[in-house]
């Protein structure tokens, strides 16, 4: 909203300073400052607010050490941090940016999907919660609607280089300093995505169905949807099932924002996406105010989500990260670059994965389920091991790390 005043005011009535709000740099920052204040601030309100309500979470004994203490801690905390994303995009973000729209689509979508698992849980005493399957389908919903927007929708484009022009919208003439070949920059619709470790880092959906002979849009998007819909769907269960201790799905989630950022800014900046030979998408810059207010408030909830917590995300706010970070990354076609960067996430995952697989098969074997760690997910395993929450989370944060400095690294890689 103030973007779109202060454009206005810069370009009627040319007050100084106005001009300041067109710089992505600058709105990135006051988004940032903006979500620190909100979750902080505004913050500690909404935890007294939940504490007067008896909003408190039902801590099932596990046998961990420092359980019992966390009984009755408020839960849904996960409102703090998608007020903390969504109230600075609204001021900062342009919000005719298609980008930008779908991220808020799929803040409120995964969010809600979340609350409505809270509060059958809270209000309605259901440990529970809501159903799997209902899980499932808001998650799957929420790629449908990605993919198909991405994939149908005219200002999602790419620049490729082509032989010849296909429209008559102003192009831009490359000449190949080697051979003196003459190509032409255009935006255009594309089913390629970035990869690391293949030629130009590139992958081009429409080639699965290729290499069998068969070249249909119609097989192409499927694909393209298939890939959407399970990646959503496993980064916000894998957020889910991250958020067990205090702090540690929020402080990897903002390591994961940051690298979001820095990928989203290289990918909307022409002379940064030719330097890195990546994938150019104009006006996916935008992508970066929408970053930043997430990472500020991924940050400002660890003011009250550290150990020991004062409130918890629930999965208000563990569902809600993990659908943001699917979605952003699919729209700045990074998504097959989560293995990486979510890495976190996915051992998680899998180890739950694992357990459950491992104790059903030697149940019906040997007719005793056996385990391959001593609790999943992961976290809780080093918990038994008696490692303390607060050393597994800042080491859990440091392999966060280090797997975004490896996701940035694969974009030079060829």
């Amino acid at each position: 909203m103030l973007y779109h005043l202060f454009t206005w005011l810069n370009e009627y009535m040319h007050i100084p300073g106005a001009g300041l709000f067109q710089y992505i740099s600058f709105r990135t920052s006051m988004a940032v400052i903006s979500s620190l204040v909100i979750t902080t601030v505004f913050g500690g309100k909404l935890i007294q607010v939940l504490q007067n309500k008896q909003v408190g979470e039902t801590i099932r004994d596990l046998g961990l050490e420092g359980e019992k203490k966390k009984q009755g801690t408020p839960t849904m905390g996960g409102l703090i941090i998608i007020a903390g994303i969504l109230i600075p995009t609204l001021l900062f973000a342009k919000l005719t940016n298609i980008y930008v729209i779908i991220m808020i689509v799929s803040t409120l979508w995964m969010g809600a999907v979340g609350f409505l698992d809270d509060y059958i849980k809270v209000f309605r005493h259901n440990k529970e919660g809501l159903a799997g399957r209902f899980k499932v389908i808001g998650q799957t919903g929420l790629g449908i609607f990605i993919a198909c927007t991405m994939y149908f929708h005219p200002e999602i484009v790419v620049r490729q280089n082509v032989a010849s022009p296909t429209s008559t919208k102003p192009v831009e003439v490359v000449i190949n300093q080697g051979t003196g070949e003459k190509t032409y920059a255009e935006n255009v619709k594309s089913s390629k995505t970035n990869i690391p470790f293949y030629k130009n880092n590139e992958f081009d959906y429409a080639k699965v169905f290729k290499v069998f002979g068969l070249n249909s849009n119609v097989l192409t998007f499927i694909v393209f949807l298939v890939v959407v819909v399970f990646i959503v769907t496993a980064v916000s269960n894998g957020a889910n099932i991250t958020d067990g201790i205090d702090g540690l799905a929020t402080g990897t989630s903002a390591i994961i924002g940051v690298t979001l950022a820095i990928l989203a800014y290289v990918s909307g900046n022409v002379i940064f996406s030719d330097y890195l030979n990546i994938m150019y998408i104009p006006n996916s810059g935008e992508l970066v105010i929408f970053a930043g207010a997430f990472v500020g408030a991924c940050v400002g909830f660890l003011w009250y989500n550290t150990y020991p917590a004062q409130v918890f995300m629930g999965d208000t706010g563990s569902l809600a990260i993990g659908g943001i970070i699917a979605a952003f990354a699919i729209l700045i076609r990074k998504e097959l670059l989560i293995p990486i960067l979510c890495g976190v996430f996915l051992l998680e995952l899998v180890s739950v994965i694992l357990q459950v697989s491992y104790f059903k098969y030697t149940k019906k074997k040997y007719g005793e389920g056996r385990r391959i760690f001593l609790m999943s997910p992961l976290h809780h395993h080093f918990q038994k091991k008696g490692y303390h929450e607060a050393k597994i989370v800042t080491r859990f944060v440091i392999v966060g790390i280090i797997l975004a400095i490896l996701t940035i690294v694969t974009l030079k890689i060829r």
